[in-house]
């Protein structure tokens, strides 16, 4: 097929069995399930077990988008993994997915735009296969934020899961696929939401793990206040870049982080809550997997249909921020709840 449009050819996902109900956390710290419900929508967060890393958990959400495309490893030409918990700083976990899938000539990188990091990443590979640069990318969000949570500090470790979601991207029909993307970052607002240690400016040390720097640290409030603002004001963007408007929308799938952040984006974008796809109930934030894992299961849900424009946008550490509309070009099949 030669063509300049480019879109979803397969899906999968992938969380670990074990599941830490907010329950199971009134035992743990100062909380409660009504003080998390109330505040963040959030009633259960999956766990990877210990011998379960960021590469392993992309593995299975790949081989599953891979079959769902009816490619195999070898067919795909680059692989890019959008994670802020990598299994080591270096290699990326590009690179060991490639590996574990056999995909030998698959060019490989890890990208870092936080919980913006899956729709970067599909911004970025749409533009190598419209190019003609490469026929079919591989694009993970695959996150293990578990292992860099402060599990004595609720107000953090509440509000995180671990999960991957993973696309396959490729040519399809002229006037379906990817219609436009708008990405953006406020790095300013960087010191917000950080893993202050293990880098060049705060080498690992005793003190820096006796302060706590190697875990996740976020000013919950100012996130909170970016991302009312930029997940409306991304979505009207890029439906304006696609000549399209808030009436024009099938399903958003937002970033799966606080219900008060998605009932605000609904009243903006005047959609019905049945327009929107919510699950981080189950789930909580996955941070880059959160979209791709609400995408598929909206798709196994029956909600994602053939000519559906599909809104999906997000927003993380950075502070980055990114949308992007698609008119779905796939008859799909409702699979299971």
């Amino acid at each position: 097929m030669t063509s300049s449009a480019v879109g979803f050819l397969g899906m999968g996902y992938y969380v670990p069995e074990k599941v830490l109900t907010n329950f199971d956390l009134e035992k743990m710290m100062d909380t409660s399930d009504e003080w998390i419900v109330t505040r963040t929508g959030i009633r259960q967060r999956h766990i990877a077990a210990p011998d379960q890393a960021t590469s392993d958990l992309a593995l299975i959400a790949a081989k599953r988008a891979l079959e769902d495309a009816g490619l195999t490893a070898e067919d795909i030409d680059l692989i890019v993994v959008a994670t802020e918990s990598p299994d080591m700083k270096f290699p990326s976990v590009a690179c060991i997915l490639q590996d574990k899938l056999g995909a030998s000539h698959a060019a490989a990188f890890d990208l870092a735009a936080g919980c913006s990091g899956f729709i970067y990443g599909c911004g970025i590979a749409s533009q190598t296969i419209a190019s003609g640069l490469y026929r079919h990318v591989l694009v993970v969000g695959a996150e293990t934020l578990s292992r860099i949570l402060n599990w004595h500090d609720r107000s953090t470790c509440i509000i995180f899961g671990d999960g991957a979601g993973a696309a396959v991207l490729g040519p399809v029909e002229p006037g379906y696929g990817i219609l436009a993307v708008d990405l953006g970052a406020k790095g300013a607002g960087g010191p917000f939401l950080t893993l202050p240690a293990g880098g060049s400016r705060l080498p690992a040390s005793h003190e820096t793990v006796d302060a706590g720097d190697h875990y996740l640290h976020m000013n919950g409030s100012e996130v909170f206040k970016f991302a009312v603002k930029v997940v409306g004001t991304s979505t009207l963007k890029v439906l304006k870049k696609a000549g399209l408007g808030k009436a024009d929308i099938d399903l958003l799938v937002p970033h799966q982080a606080n219900m008060r952040i998605i009932a605000s984006a609904a009243k903006r974008l005047n959609l019905p809550m049945e327009k929107i796809m919510v699950n981080l109930d189950k789930y909580a934030n996955t941070s880059a997997a959160s979209v791709p894992i609400a995408l598929c299961e909206a798709r196994d849900q029956g909600r994602v249909h053939k000519n559906d424009r599909i809104v999906m946008v997000g927003f993380g550490a950075g502070l980055t921020y990114g949308s992007l509309v698609v008119k779905w070009q796939r008859d799909e099949e409702a699979k299971h709840e």
